[in-house]
């Protein structure tokens, strides 16, 4: 399973931020690692500078082989809870789809 991060202009782009956020995504959804081929992240600030609540936004797609992608979006207060939450989404739709693909099997 390849993971890719990419951030907005607001969000520091460094080597030990795009290794923590692959290893909270990978830690959730390594289970799936057969059915997934690539997992991106894009994570935003959406209010900048400015401290205004919940305004770190992590839209995360996962990519199952021979199906289209997973998408979630979440906003939450942290970046950290952000990604965490959204993989947390990811993981519970994609075991309803490999659900609905062993029943039908």
């Amino acid at each position: 399973m390849l993971i890719q991060v990419n951030t907005d202009k607001n969000i520091e782009n460094s080597a030990a931020l795009i290794a923590h956020f692959s290893g909270v995504i990978k830690d959730e959804l390594g289970r799936f690692d057969e059915h997934i081929t690539r997992v991106e992240a894009h994570l935003s600030d959406e209010n900048g500078s400015k401290n205004s609540g919940d305004d770190k936004k992590c839209v995360l797609e996962a990519k199952l082989k021979g199906s289209n992608s997973t998408v979630v979006t979440v906003v939450e207060a942290t970046m950290h809870q952000a990604v965490k939450h959204a993989a947390e989404k990811v993981a519970a739709l994609l075991e309803k789809t490999l659900e609905k693909r062993r029943v039908q099997s």
